[in-house]
């Protein structure tokens, strides 16, 4: 007996045409959920073309003219860009070398343990830039780094081996996330590849290297390019790296030169800050549109309908190589900084390593400190309420986007991705006009909710493509069938779409929050006092010296980050069993 199989109807005439009931309630849904991307969104973007031209501060009364473009027009302000694009560049170039050295290891070789490598070396990302940032800025220190400590030690010799206060040290630690952020996107890749192509270069004669420069890396160029992309726009969107390592050495580039406008200056200048958002919103735009128009009309297609398992390239006694290359890179991006926190928490001085300055004050002054215990309280609120309601939001815009016909689901999914052309550091700036010119008796600014608003905002867009990913898997005869007998809309996407998706739903949460638990850049401009999170608190008390108090902070962000991720991985791994 034979099965005949009918092609299957295009997919968007199986999207429910009415996904919030009939009439007038789908109206006012839609109308809502684009009202308020619109407020997340729009809102901000359009108060930073306001703020370019106002010549005062958020909130003041002032006239419009384009001095701030005038003086965003200069040499030095070129200067500054030119610093953000050409340190973006030299940190991803090496970057996607090494995160496709690192891809190719952990899903084509037969590395020993390619499992918990995997594993190894994606735990940087979920650490907060700052963190990292602090420690090696204790580690690199040219006077009393570790680093260079133990080389003179060794050398007996006066010179220092490393200097992070350079463009070299903006460039290492940038290349630290940026590694991990390439690897996450190319290692799905190589994993997803039919291997057709290449055995067929190796029957033709093709040596092993020439086939992954031929054959693998020309297949992947999508993957490659879109990965170069969200790199550079993620380096030029940077903060911490150059705040850190930038500012003593007298490197400024677009980021610190709009939050030292608005911080560091006797009189805060809006209207510069302001028009540099625009500008870098603008170079982000021109970016897109070129990988756009590189990847127009060309064809890539490396995953078919036939069945095939990705091949293993056997190394013989060199898979120990790999294995300690990829050893290697977590040592240097989670052992060492962590160590350096450890061992720092512990001293009255770091640099100071002696039995004499051992220590548990800085144990003892955080956990007298009120300031710590408040911005802690604040920012766990504040993850699992914005983690929460990011992804909420997220599942109903992809699936305004992905599961129905309606008109205005380009106009909703433009809206949702948005903020993902603009750094924190920029949208912060945009809701600091936003919020100063909404009425007196809304008054965001200053509250918990600024900083809640802001997070949504820039979280939306990771939420967005996570769900989008997830709900193109699932049948529509599934919706369909739960509305069928009885269920309304928003009981089939809870009970039914986000069940299916839960693991995906899960994975963009947790992301989320990590996002929320690290964010920095538009956490500082919209903070207040009794608002300040982790990361606000980490850079006071940075600034202020107190580097070893610092260090405590950082271990206890760290476990936090262990522990969420201990659970969210142990969820993941009930519900996927459940279902």
């Amino acid at each position: 007996m034979s099965t005949v199989l009918q092609p299957a109807e295009p997919l968007a005439s199986s999207r429910p045409r009415q996904p919030w009931g009939p009439g007038l309630l789908r109206r006012l849904s839609l109308f809502s959920l684009i009202a308020l991307l619109c407020f997340l969104t729009l809102f901000p973007t359009l108060m930073l073309f306001y703020g370019s031209v106002h010549s005062a501060p958020p909130g003041s009364v002032g006239e419009f003219n384009l001095d701030g473009y005038r003086q965003m027009l200069t040499g030095p302000t070129f200067t500054v860009l030119l610093n953000s694009v050409g340190l973006s560049l030299a940190k991803t170039i090496p970057s996607i070398v090494l995160a496709v050295l690192l891809a190719w290891i952990v899903a084509r070789t037969d590395t020993p343990f390619a499992k918990t490598l995997e594993v190894l070396i994606t735990l940087p990302f979920f650490i907060p830039p700052i963190l990292t940032a602090l420690a090696w800025s204790m580690l690199g220190n040219k006077q009393v780094g570790l680093i260079n400590q133990a080389w003179r030690w060794l050398t007996g010799g006066p010179d220092a081996l490393v200097n992070v206060y350079s463009y070299g040290g903006v460039v290492w630690h940038m290349m630290q996330y940026a590694t991990v952020f390439l690897f996450l996107f190319i290692v799905d890749a190589f994993r997803g590849m039919d291997p057709s192509l290449e055995e067929a270069a190796r029957m033709s004669g093709a040596s092993r290297w020439r086939t992954l420069r031929q054959i693998t890396l020309v297949l992947m160029t999508p993957v490659l390019i879109a990965s170069f992309m969200l790199s550079l726009i993620r380096g030029i969107e940077s903060f911490e790296s150059p705040l850190f390592f930038g500012t003593p050495a007298g490197i400024t580039v677009i980021t610190t030169e709009i939050y030292n406008a608005i911080n560091h200056r006797a009189v805060p200048d809006y209207q510069y800050a302001t028009a540099l958002s625009i500008g870098i919103v603008a170079f982000m735009f021109l970016l897109v549109v070129l990988q756009w128009r590189i990847l127009a009309g060309r064809s890539f297609a490396t995953v078919t309908g036939k069945g095939y398992r990705p091949s293993v390239t056997k190394l013989g006694r060199w898979r120990w190589v790999t294995f300690a290359v990829c050893v290697l890179f977590f040592i240097i991006t989670v052992v060492l900084p962590v160590s350096q926190l450890l061992l720092s928490s512990f001293f009255k001085f770091f640099g100071f390593y002696t039995l004499d300055t051992l220590t548990l004050d800085n144990y003892r002054a955080l956990w007298e400190n009120d300031e710590f215990w408040r911005a802690l309280r604040n920012t766990l609120l504040l993850g699992l309420a914005g983690a929460s309601l990011t992804m909420g939001l997220g599942s109903v815009v992809a699936y305004v986007g992905v599961r129905t016909r309606l008109r205005s689901r380009l106009v909703v999914d433009a809206l949702a991705w948005l903020p993902w052309m603009m750094p924190g550091m920029v949208l912060g700036v945009g809701f600091l006009w936003a919020f100063a010119v909404l009425p007196a008796s809304v008054p965001i600014y200053g509250t918990l909710w600024a900083l809640l608003i802001a997070y949504i905002a820039l979280g939306t867009p990771l939420a967005t493509r996570v769900m989008s990913a997830s709900y193109a898997q699932l049948s529509f005869d599934l919706e369909e069938c739960s509305r069928v007998h009885g269920a309304s809309w928003w009981q089939t996407l809870w009970r039914i779409l986000i069940a299916l998706s839960w693991p995906s739903f899960m994975v963009g949460w947790i992301l989320t929050f990590f996002s929320i638990m690290r964010e920095l850049s538009a956490s500082i401009l919209l903070y207040s006092v009794g608002t300040e999170t982790l990361s606000v608190i980490v850079l006071k008390l940075w600034s202020a010296g107190k580097a070893e108090e610092v260090s405590v902070i950082g271990l206890f962000m760290i476990a936090l980050v262990i522990l969420f991720r201990l659970v969210h991985l142990r969820l993941v791994k009930r519900r996927v069993g459940a279902l």
